[in-house]
């Protein structure tokens, strides 16, 4: 009999792995460094691809969602473009999709042990924070943007101005009559600013920003108010109630796990970090999670599987990552964007973007 899989994370990643793995009558312990669990920074829109991913793994978008998202809107130096999407996408917060599919992986045989942190990765065996080593016939790394020392990723997939994550949340009913059931791309010098309807009605406001344009504004309560002083619409969506804007560092956005060890499966963002405007973040996590289980299952090496996950995300990060440099300098593709919407190439865009199931 083979030992029991463990789990490290949580998330999308982890609880996608989870499932599929009991579905398999196998036993996963998943270990979750939070005890409740929270509102993750990234992650808040989920595509047409992503929803079937989660239908299969038994979690329905009206639990997550009832309204949909439609269409996207860009905004690039005073331009405005707007196209339906290939298919209905939602908006959610990560607190509610991270709680439904641990709920759906523990209902189904999955063991889940909560305020545990892995300190270290030792010859395959996690370190825990109390010293503890959990041993396991499989390891799936599933621990998200947050790196673990002896598995970490590489410093220089960061770049020398490396990304940073933002996020705030905007609640009242001009915000909301504002954005409606698109999701929004707000294009600025180095970076960019997602905006969708969650759940609650919330705007949800995410935005990846090189460091040298933070550092420049000072702080980020101060980066917002320049950005809204420079784009009228992006302000608008600041208005109303607001939250604390949270902060994620060094976000190694294009990089991918090329290969790996037999015996740990890398998931999620430690296996392919796409380029947040893209909205396939979330499509990556469980479409590793479900694929490094089922290779599991039917004995394949966690480096065979791998190599084959790499191969799969090479277009959709490579086409995201190519639209993000051009989308980090608006003079470039402002010009080009009605073009784009007419000749129907953001539509290509997005379905290029999207991560296979196979």
């Amino acid at each position: 009999m083979r030992r029991q899989p463990l789990i490290l994370g949580g998330g999308p990643a982890g609880s996608a792995a989870a499932i599929t793995l009991a579905r398999g009558g196998a036993r996963p312990l998943v270990i979750e460094r939070t005890r409740e669990t929270g509102d993750a920074l990234c992650g808040g829109f989920l595509s047409w691809r992503t929803l079937e991913t989660l239908a299969r793994l038994g979690v329905d978008a009206d639990t997550l969602n009832h309204s949909r998202v439609t269409r996207v809107r860009i905004f690039a130096r005073g331009r405005v473009v707007e196209t339906a999407l290939p298919a209905p996408a939602i908006g959610v917060s990560r607190a509610r999709l991270d709680s439904l599919l641990l709920d759906r992986a523990m209902s189904g045989g999955a063991a889940v042990e909560r305020g545990v942190v892995a300190r270290a990765i030792e010859n395959g065996a996690v370190r825990t924070g109390d010293g503890a080593l959990l041993a396991s016939g499989a390891l799936f790394l599933a621990s998200g943007k947050h790196d673990v020392r002896g598995a970490a990723r590489p410093a220089d997939a960061r770049g020398v101005d490396p990304t940073i994550g933002l996020r705030t949340r905007r609640r009242g009913a001009d915000v909301a009559r504002c954005v409606g059931d698109v999701i929004e791309l707000h294009l600025f010098d180095r970076g960019y600013a997602g905006v969708v309807l969650q759940e609650d009605g919330s705007a949800n406001v995410c935005l990846a920003i090189r460091r040298s344009r933070l550092t420049e504004a000072g702080s980020p309560d101060a980066l917002l108010s320049v950005l809204a002083s420079e784009l009228p619409a992006f302000a608008d969506r600041l208005a109303g109630n607001a939250t604390p804007v949270e902060a994620i560092a060094n976000v190694p956005y294009g990089w991918r796990a090329i290969g790996g060890n037999d015996g740990c499966f890398r998931l999620g963002d430690q296996a392919a970090v796409i380029p947040s405007l893209a909205g396939e973040g979330m499509g990556i996590a469980l479409a590793s999670g479900v694929s490094a289980a089922k290779a599991w299952l039917t004995g394949e090496p966690s480096s065979a599987w791998q190599t084959r996950f790499a191969r799969q995300t090479v277009r959709p990060v490579a086409v995201a990552s190519a639209i993000r440099a051009m989308a980090e300098r608006p003079p470039m593709i402002a010009a080009l964007l009605p073009i784009a919407a007419r000749l129907g190439l953001i539509d290509a865009v997005a379905a290029a973007t999207r991560v296979g199931q196979s």
